[in-house]
């Protein structure tokens, strides 16, 4: 079994969790809608994450909808009293399966009550905002009113700490000004790198960030300078990719997600990479307009 906390550990609220965490959006099916292919797969995977040693795991009440977390609940429920589980807000799925927003005030306060109910819990360890953008891009504009509306359900009693998604620098220092953020959650990778600064930036206030989709989505990373360099340290493409993240800064927290315990296993096992500095500068040298 790995050794997830090669990794280290960092702050995540008042909870110091592993690096290495989880992401449960493949649970669901296809486009995170349905059930699981396989639902005693989809539990056995969950509870060996947690054997592992992983104690954040990233969901939402929108995944399914709602059987993601439903599995969670009939996998771990009663939860161990170190896991952090961060859900998120700020859409719904039509009847056809599309992602509709939803960031008024009764659709946030019906969709913290949903986590609530689905999960089994009192009160929600984290709430990520998730504000919409232009396709997975965060997109300038105010936030003040869904997270003044969240920050009224967290002082109800109902979240302890609250995050955001698919945000920008100057929207998370409205936020702040606000409430607390303790999370930030957007998209980055090997390959997508728009967020350098930004990491920087949490970094320096010690606030955690978790880039989503940190082996590249739905399409999986591909590079032939990443499969050489998989090559020569004996690992995986992804497992490379995973700990280059890991590498980039400490207050990046990974939320690999899988449906298979065998590439669960294969994930984990990136927490005990250590790169050398020569494949990290060539890593560095991928970027998306390279078209590799």
């Amino acid at each position: 079994m790995s050794n997830i906390a090669s990794a280290g550990t960092f702050r995540l609220g008042d909870r110091t969790v592993n690096r290495m965490g989880y992401g449960a959006m493949q649970l669901a099916g296809p486009n995170a809608l349905g059930p699981p292919k396989n639902w005693d797969e989809a539990l056995a995977v969950l509870r060996e994450a947690v054997a592992s040693g992983i104690n954040h795991i990233d969901t939402s009440d929108v995944y399914g909808p709602h059987l993601t977390n439903q599995l969670l609940a009939a996998a771990l429920h009663p939860y161990p009293r170190e896991l952090v589980i961060v859900t998120k807000l700020g859409a719904f799925r039509g009847d056809d399966g599309s992602w509709r927003q939803a960031l008024g005030r009764d659709d946030l306060s019906r969709q913290v009550h949903d986590n609530l109910k689905n999960l089994r819990l009192d009160v929600l360890d984290v709430v990520n905002l998730r504000i919409p953008g232009a396709i997975h891009e965060p997109s300038e504009g105010s936030i003040e009113e869904p997270f003044t509306e969240l920050a009224d359900l967290q002082r109800q009693g109902l979240i302890r700490h609250i995050g955001l998604s698919n945000v920008t620098s100057a929207q998370l220092k409205e936020a702040r000004g606000i409430a607390e953020v303790v999370c930030v959650q957007n998209q980055y990778n090997l390959a997508y790198r728009a967020d350098d600064a930004f990491i920087e930036e949490l970094a320096a206030a010690n606030i955690a960030y978790v880039p989503f989709w940190p082996l590249g989505g739905f399409s999986p990373l591909q590079s032939e300078t990443l499969t050489a360099v998989a090559a020569q340290i004996c690992a995986t493409p992804m497992q490379t990719a995973l700990s280059w993240l890991l590498q980039r800064s400490a207050n990046i927290l990974l939320i690999p997600g899988t449906s298979s315990l065998t590439h669960l296993r294969e994930n984990l096992a990136a927490a005990e990479l250590v790169l050398p500095g020569e494949a990290i500068a060539r890593l560095n040298a991928i970027v998306a307009a390279t078209g590799e």
